[in-house]
């Protein structure tokens, strides 16, 4: 009995010993990577040149009349600043009162002539919309395709506009119509599609509850919404719950929505009788469930199946999330631009109430989002210069405008690079793709043993790596594929 007790414990000892040896093994070679993933990153930015973000100036425009600034937008060079004015005991409002002109060169701002946009037809039927609408305001610039449209609001609601359109011709604009206010439109606030429940996913027995595709269990009875990782209707504890306002309900009553974006899970559950839908995000890899209200205005794809993206966060496949500090609703997703460089995505969002934007710049290599900015008005030029500004209640002459670099450049913009490198052959974009890869893997060698399937999906993702790159054994590329 004593020999087998030994026995006993040298395996336990030795199982125990061979793990650390393992663990031991991955984080070697995780820094082993880290340190040559540093060094690629470090003579890419060399080979390609490096624009990153940063605040390059403060500037002031200064209007002929006071103002309360509404947006901004740019035509090449070009710049046009939007804002209300009250003229007291004048009658009539001409563009001159809503619009400057400006030309845009070192970060300066050079006022122009309005002439820009005078069109006879235009300036009659700007001229009109003033004296039929009393309530007429500039609200906001909008680029959808080639076409400028100046959207004004002429009552109290935020759908009711009034729309200029402009061609855009190079640097200059040619007067459309002003009855495509049907064109200007947001874009799906919804990068997938709901599903929702029927009977059929119903699971009965004492505490009945609702299949997600079998990945998680809902339900809304016994007083409580409740998330279950196991398909046991025997108890009615889970992993998370939250009170509803009526206890007294079967799971017919609520209704249940869902998408599966890869190990995400979003749930959009309205219990018996409530008035708004609530928001969880389920992640199968970590069993976590995270309530987030702001998926209710929008939620939108980030770029490589790395997660999803929404006004105040962002939630990753590995289950990093990152939620700011400022709570904003009723954001609608209007915009996503690529960087040429295929590493940073910009998205920016907007309150038809408030006229505020949510700029946010999600890169690729580091899986993370910049600080974001929040502003009534921004505009970008070619080359990845943005001014933005916050505006006030009170109506002023001159206005701060902050002016930062980005790396959002026109994709003819050109910027000096080395075309002798091996690097340059190979192209930014499949470089940062990779980088972005590795770094995912890296993330992964931080999980532990909790996170569902976590070796498996180690060797998945080096093999995928592997095969995906001829060039990670190439000595320019610092012998990636080694570690």
């Amino acid at each position: 009995m004593a020999q087998k007790d030994t026995e006993k414990k040298g395996q336990v000892h030795l199982e125990s010993g061979t793990y650390e040896i393992l663990q031991n093994r991955l984080k070697k070679q995780g820094e082993n990577l880290r340190q040559r993933l540093e060094k690629l990153n470090n003579e890419r930015k060399e080979v390609f040149g490096s624009v990153e973000h940063k605040l390059l100036s403060n500037q002031r425009i200064t209007t002929e009349n006071s103002c309360i600034p509404a947006d901004m937008t740019a035509i090449e060079d070009t710049f046009i600043f939007g804002y209300n004015v009250f003229l007291g005991l004048r009658t009539e409002i001409t563009a001159n009162d809503v619009f400057s002109i400006y030309s845009y060169s070192e970060q300066k701002f050079t006022a122009q002539s309005i002439d820009f946009l005078q069109d006879t037809q235009f300036c009659i039927d700007f001229k009109n919309l003033y004296k039929y609408y009393k309530q007429t305001q500039f609200v906001k610039f909008a680029t959808i395709g080639m076409h400028l449209f100046m959207v004004f609001r002429i009552g109290k609601s935020v759908t009711d506009i009034k729309t200029f359109k402009w061609l855009i011709q190079g640097d200059r604009l040619k007067y459309i119509d002003n009855r495509s206010d049907h064109q200007f439109k947001f874009p799906d606030q919804h990068e997938f599609k709901w599903v929702r429940t029927t009977r059929d996913d119903h699971r009965y027995g004492k505490h009945p509850h609702i299949s997600i595709q079998d990945k998680v269990f809902v339900e809304t009875t016994e007083g409580d919404l409740t998330i279950k990782i196991e398909n046991n209707t025997d108890t009615g504890a889970g992993i998370y719950a939250e009170d509803v306002e009526i206890e007294d309900q079967t799971l017919d009553d609520a209704e249940f929505h869902y998408a599966i974006i890869g190990n995400i899970i979003v749930l959009k559950i309205r219990p018996f009788q409530e008035k708004n839908f609530r928001y969880i995000v389920f992640n199968e890899k970590i069993k976590e469930a995270r309530r987030i209200d702001a998926l209710e205005d929008s939620c939108v794809l980030l770029p490589d199946d790395h997660g999803i993206i929404f006004a105040n966060g962002y939630y990753l496949q590995t289950g990093e999330f990152k939620l700011f500090d400022k709570q904003m609703h009723d954001m609608l997703f209007e915009k996503r631009i690529a960087s040429p460089n295929g590493e940073d995505f910009f998205y920016n969002f907007y309150n038809r109430k408030s006229g505020e934007y949510i700029l946010l710049s999600y890169n690729l290599i580091n899986r993370k989002i910049e600080t974001p900015i929040v502003c009534n008005g921004f505009s970008m030029f070619e080359n990845g210069e943005m001014c933005y500004f916050k505006t006030s209640n009170e109506a002023k002459r001159h206005h701060n405008i902050q002016i930062w670099q980005t790396p959002y450049t026109d994709p003819d913009f050109e910027i000096q690079t080395s075309q002798e490198s091996f690097l340059y052959k190979i192209g930014n974009k499949d470089i940062v793709r990779a980088m972005a890869e590795c770094n995912e893997l890296l993330n992964l060698l931080r999980k532990e043993d909790s996170y569902s399937g976590l070796y498996f999906d180690l060797v998945k993702k080096t093999t995928e790596i592997l095969d995906g790159y001829y060039w990670l054994n190439k000595k320019e590329t610092y012998l990636l594929s080694d570690p």
